[in-house]
């Protein structure tokens, strides 16, 4: 699926107060066709205030905001043509069944009746639920109107995709589900924009991350540039078959170890570099000791995510 080499979303000096209170400070965001991108701060930083904007919900105060090249506020019609939005918590029509449901949102963005049906079925299958065609949405559980609502998003085959919390209430198996969906639809040329706080999952979605705090953008990056390790090293957590004490023994002695502290099977040292952690590796193996738990306390975008929200401690 072929996109127009410009930003799916473009947020530039975006304003929105409420009362004295500013939600948005002068945000910028830049969206791009074709990767998914995480949006990641603390409560109330402005995340879900941006993505009402986005989705014509909101109007902003000041700043320049396009969606799929059109403005939210004076062309909202052609916004929503072009986006799926998901919000954190959504109703459903209990009464209906999960297909007339989705055949609602069908008809209200105006697919062509001959076209209806079948779309209906791809997307319940989509987002396995296709064995409840029929049956009424009240006796879906929570992570089932959760997956519902991504079907929901995806009825008129949006080309930029907001989802606010989109993981909430689903279990392991259908996160994966979910994760696998989101990449192949940034595969084939969808504007991804996801906002979550299982900063872990994230790290296997996204393409790049948007860190904003207080209303402002204030980190931008690659995931893999997050990935490839810290200059400034991280804390790496050790787990032995041996005596814990005695792996803290030795790294006690070991120069360039860091602070080791003892915990519960092993124990964490650091900050190490990637380079530094496996040297440190290469001598514990040397030294004897059987390791089967060697890596970082945080994950990337955890350890970014700290270290943004360190002021807030």
């Amino acid at each position: 699926m072929a996109y127009p080499p410009v930003p799916a979303i473009e947020v530039h000096a975006v304003t929105r107060s409420f009362g004295t209170e500013f939600a948005l400070r002068g945000l910028n965001l830049t969206v791009p066709y074709g990767e998914v991108t995480a949006l990641v701060g603390p409560n109330g930083a402005g995340k879900t205030t941006l993505l009402l904007i986005l989705a014509t919900l909101m109007a902003p105060d000041r700043g320049h905001v396009r969606v799929a090249g059109y403005d939210p506020v004076t062309q909202p019609e052609l916004v929503r043509g072009s986006l799926g939005w998901m919000p954190d918590t959504f109703g459903v029509y209990d009464q209906l069944t999960v297909d007339e449901y989705l055949g609602f949102f069908a008809d209200a963005y105006r697919l062509p009746a001959a076209e209806k049906a079948a779309r209906v079925r791809a997307l319940l299958a989509l987002v396995h639920l296709d064995e409840y065609l029929g049956r009424p949405v009240h006796v879906l559980s929570r992570g089932q109107k959760q997956r519902l609502g991504v079907a929901r998003s995806l009825v008129h085959s949006p080309r930029v995709l907001l989802l606010d919390e989109p993981a909430s209430g689903l279990d392991p198996r259908s996160r994966v589900e979910l994760r696998d969906l989101l990449r192949s639809l940034a595969a084939q040329g969808v504007a991804v924009l996801v906002s979550s706080h299982i900063l872990s999952e994230l790290e296997e979605i996204a393409d790049r991350v948007v860190l904003v705090d207080h209303g402002l953008t204030v980190g931008e990056h690659r995931m893999a540039d997050l990935m490839g390790g810290s200059a400034m090293g991280s804390r790496w957590r050790i787990r032995t078959l041996g005596p814990p004490d005695d792996l803290k023994t030795f790294l006690d002695t070991r120069p360039g170890a860091g602070t080791v502290t003892a915990l519960p099977g092993g124990v964490e040292a650091g900050p190490l570099t990637d380079t530094e952690a496996a040297d440190l590796l290469g001598d514990l193996v040397t030294g004897g000791f059987k390791i089967v738990g060697f890596g970082p306390s945080e994950s990337a975008l955890e350890s970014a995510y700290m270290a943004m929200t360190e002021n807030r401690r």
